[in-house]
């Protein structure tokens, strides 16, 4: 490897800076972007069934927050719930409330899935011209060993070898970069959009099951 980086030149230390900045970013966004870790399977109907006997206190809607993403969009829900529980307004304007409070914490959950996802197409996008880059410093390399170095014009075949060293592995390495960056953040991005859209729908089965818990105690209060 030792001898790779020597024959490349120092044109291919950015590409190993992007290498090692696009796998570290790679490893810390397959770990967030778990299921398990944005949306748990049953935390939402774990809320579900909690709050039909009786609202959360401040104390389990603060550690549902801390839970997940799913939890922290769910416990702004349920915040609003519970502000506006003493208030005597209708089905409608409480609807109105919970998702405008649903919406304002899911654009926050979007923006941290969405994390790292711009440095990683960053990389995705530098890379070959950081490879090219190199290409353009290895044919100047070789430019130059064809400068006449004696009366009968001859080059230099070493500095030959070294300018075609430079400009073969840089653009091989800038491509062997950017193509595997750019899967996983296409991969990345898809992942996001999934989970948005479980948190959309989850919210919005929030919003409807707590309307259609205060019309229930309004019509039993009723009666």
């Amino acid at each position: 490897m030792f001898s790779i980086i020597q024959a490349a030149g120092w044109p291919i230390w950015p590409l190993i800076l992007c290498s090692i900045l696009g796998l570290a970013l790679v490893i810390e966004r397959a770990l967030s972007l778990q299921t398990v870790k944005v949306t748990p399977p049953n935390l939402l109907n774990e809320v579900l069934r909690a709050t039909r006997r009786t609202m959360p206190s401040s104390d389990v809607i603060a550690q549902l927050e801390q839970n997940s993403p799913l939890g922290a969009m769910l416990a702004a829900g349920l915040r609003t719930a519970q502000a506006t529980q003493s208030h005597a307004s209708t089905a409608e304007e409480l609807r109105t409330a919970l998702r405008e409070a649903v919406e304002d914490s899911g654009r926050l959950v979007a923006h941290k899935l969405e994390r790292y996802l711009s440095a990683l197409a960053t990389i995705a996008s530098i890379a070959p011209l950081l490879g090219l880059f190199g290409t353009v410093i290895g044919m100047i390399e070789i430019f130059g060993s064809q400068a006449p170095t004696n009366a009968s014009g001859g080059g230099n075949p070493a500095q030959l070898a070294h300018g075609i060293s430079i400009a073969l592995y840089n653009t091989a390495f800038g491509l062997v970069i950017a193509i595997p960056t750019l899967v996983f953040w296409r991969y990345f991005r898809a992942r996001v959009d999934t989970h948005l859209l479980a948190l959309e729908l989850a919210g919005e089965r929030l919003v409807q099951h707590l309307v259609a818990l205060r019309q229930g105690n309004a019509h039993n209060t009723g009666v």
